[in-house]
């Protein structure tokens, strides 16, 4: 624990992307480092563990019990810090903990060792009273920066400063083998075990699981002044959909379907499972799931309905039907193709299409453009296709991993845009615990406003600054952590998308809003309304 914890002090306190992969490194690479510690450290660092030991609400009740500080002033420090694992890490400088059930060697015990014996004991404890008396001898036994990972790894929140590539990043230089063979082979889940970590970190090829996914290509944002001096017969572009990107495999007589965020979702979407059956194995594709309906997208409030279940009922597939656009094939035959052209790789994805079928799959079709302001034309025609862009990519182009420039890009139209009334704020979380940086946005209904969106981000640090002053003066009720706050200032709410729901006072919602400007121009009467935004769903429908 000493060592992981070493290392997250040691990302954490730069903010040089090369001194956190030498930080990494030096981990992996060290000898007195237990491989179980550090499939365990890559297992943490990745994200992969989100299962929750201990819920914040415990840590917390368990720390008043055992200190002389009141609720309400724990509840001030929190929002100062924004975060409970780290102000009861800060808080127990003050508390005395010795007990006699603690041991003093606890801090040196490996992190797998805690990740594998000592962790689980709190689920085998009979009461609340054992649980507690757990949890106190963990913090006896270690130090504050140790009692903070430890609280995010029990409540399943541990986050640190390094990406996912820049983890593999140093791995790669720690063991020798190339950041895009280390890049597949991590992909999807795994079991952090010795066994596992030699296989990644071995320089010989190793046999993948039936299920493994490659890693993603993505696209980077068109720069329009550059790209306009390309070559354009070297590039197609294509719609870009609103749905989830998704692998599909057929290996070994079993399908898989991967979302982007490495999730396994085939249970979600069970008729792209059955489409699979005639296709041969070896087949891996790239591509779009959509809820789709008479030759035109569905909203994505239609996927949503299939998100997170582990069954889909009849009734869901009957009202949001699932269709995958592929737009590239990675695996033909069992052979890996990612290093073929785009324009070899996609006709081989006709050859295999034209054989095998399925009324819920078809191909995504090249779109030719021979200027850029032919280009311009078709990203403005996006929405009418029910697509909210387009991806321009390089007829040569390999299948890289991550987003690397030059050979994909996305070309978005300009989002949807509603000026509303800011009624509602509340601080946020981590570095801004101590600001108010979370809004409520609504549109008049007659002489009501009524919410119809939240968003946190779009404006620069002086307007936080100056608004969070603004709300603190003018708040005129309290809900909690909520304050409502008079309904003057108006400002442009960006969107990609807008749908029907029940689920909103509203009636609507809208998909990844933001703040586009601060319309300080304009009084709160002349907010737009309702109507507008409905009008805008109609026309979009």
């Amino acid at each position: 624990m000493q060592r992981f914890t070493q290392l997250f002090q040691d990302i954490d306190a730069t903010t040089s992307t090369n001194e956190k992969v030498r930080s990494l490194q030096a981990y992996f690479q060290a000898q007195e480092t237990d491989p179980a510690d550090k499939v365990w450290a890559l297992y943490l660092l990745l994200g992969k563990t989100r299962r929750r030991t201990v819920t914040s609400r415990v840590l917390r009740d368990v720390f008043l019990q055992i200190s002389d500080i009141p609720e309400w002033l724990f509840k001030d420090c929190y929002a100062q810090v924004g975060d409970s694992a780290e102000v009861i890490a800060l808080l127990l400088r003050d508390v005395d903990l010795a007990s006699p059930s603690s041991s003093s060697s606890s801090s040196s015990i490996s992190l797998h060792q805690w990740m594998e014996e000592i962790i689980p004991m709190y689920k085998t404890m009979a009461t609340d009273d054992e649980r507690r008396d757990l949890i106190v001898s963990w913090w006896a036994a270690l130090d504050n920066t140790e009692i903070f990972v430890l609280n995010k790894i029990l409540t399943g929140a541990f986050r640190v400063g390094a990406s996912a590539k820049l983890v593999i990043k140093g791995l790669a230089a720690a063991t020798g083998v190339s950041e895009a063979v280390l890049a597949h082979r991590l992909m999807g889940d795994f079991s952090p075990t010795v066994e596992f970590y030699t296989s990644l970190t071995s320089e010989e090829a190793t046999q993948n699981a039936p299920s493994q996914p490659y890693p993603f290509f993505l696209a980077t944002s068109l720069d329009e002044a550059k790209f306009q001096d390309e070559d354009f017969d070297r590039w197609r572009a294509e719609w870009k959909w609103d749905g989830i990107r998704a692998q599909v495999i057929k290996r070994d007589d079993q399908v898989f379907v991967w979302s982007r965020g490495e999730d396994l979702v085939t249970e979600q979407f069970p008729e792209i499972e059955a489409m699979m059956a005639t296709f041969p194995n070896g087949i891996v594709m790239d591509g779009e799931i959509l809820c789709w309906q008479d030759g035109m997208p569905l909203s994505f409030n239609h996927l949503q309905k299939r998100l997170g279940r582990k069954k889909v009922s009849k009734k869901v597939m009957e009202e949001s039907p699932v269709h995958f656009i592929a737009y590239d094939l990675l695996e033909y035959g069992g052979v890996d193709i990612r290093e073929k052209s785009w324009g070899d790789r996609t006709q081989s994805l006709s050859t295999l299409l034209a054989v095998h079928t399925a009324p819920n799959l078809h191909q995504s079709v090249p779109l030719e453009f021979r200027s850029f302001t032919e280009l311009a034309e078709l990203r403005q025609n996006s929405r009418q296709q029910g697509a909210e862009g387009l991806v321009v990519k390089a007829i040569d182009s390999p299948y890289l991993v991550g987003r690397k420039r030059g050979y994909w890009w996305k070309y978005k139209v300009e989002p949807m845009s509603l000026d509303a009334v800011l009624i509602y704020a509340q601080a946020g979380s981590g570095k801004r615990a101590n600001l108010f940086t979370d809004y409520t946005f609504a549109l008049w209904q007659g002489d009501t406003l009524v919410p119809f969106a939240k968003a946190y981000s779009g404006l620069d640090n002086a307007e936080i600054d100056a608004l969070d002053k603004w709300i603190r003066r003018h708040t005129t009720e309290r809900f909690g952590p909520v304050r409502s706050v008079e309904p003057i200032h108006v400002f442009e709410i960006g969107f990609e998308g807008i749908a029907k729901s029940t689920r909103h006072k509203s009636g609507i919602s809208v998909r990844f809003p933001r703040i586009l400007r601060w319309r300080k121009d304009k009084p709160a009467i002349e907010a737009d309304t309702l109507e507008s935004a409905k009008e805008l769903l109609a026309f979009f429908q």
